[in-house]
């Protein structure tokens, strides 16, 4: 199947922007009123905003990743499964580095307007996160 547009602006999404924490490719996909909901629980609003939010990210897991599971795109809407990974640098939930290696499943719901994403909604298995975190 040949992915249509709103499969590859997830694509950029993740494997340009987040893997490689780079920040110039968010005009490009992104409305500039975006509203995104980040799977550590928190709102932005505006490529502000959002590039505040990727700093957060990367202090936190330096090395952090996303992997796409599965896309499926249909209209507007698509969502995407995903796999997040990276090593604990930075202080997250109130919990100092620990230097571990976490691996955690997520999902994500975008919504697209013209050849941009206008909302991102992503939802992150938090307790395993923290869980790995705080293991002994």
């Amino acid at each position: 199947m040949i992915p249509n547009q709103n499969h590859l602006l997830i694509e950029r999404f993740y494997l340009e922007m987040w893997n490689r924490f780079d920040k110039t490719v968010i005009p490009d996909i992104l409305t500039e009123d975006l509203r995104f909901r980040g799977s550590l629980g928190q709102s932005k609003n505006g490529h502000a905003e959002f590039g505040e939010y990727v700093d957060f990210i990367q202090r936190a897991f330096p090395d952090f990743t996303n992997e796409i599971d599965d896309i499926i795109s249909e209209g507007d809407k698509a969502f995407a499964r995903l796999t997040y990974r990276g090593t604990h640098r930075g202080e997250i939930f109130g919990i100092a580095p620990t230097g571990r290696f976490v691996q955690y499943a997520g999902a994500a719901v975008f919504t697209f307007r013209g050849d941009r994403i206008a909302e991102v909604w992503v939802l992150g298995d938090i307790y395993g996160l923290i869980g790995q975190l705080k293991a002994t």
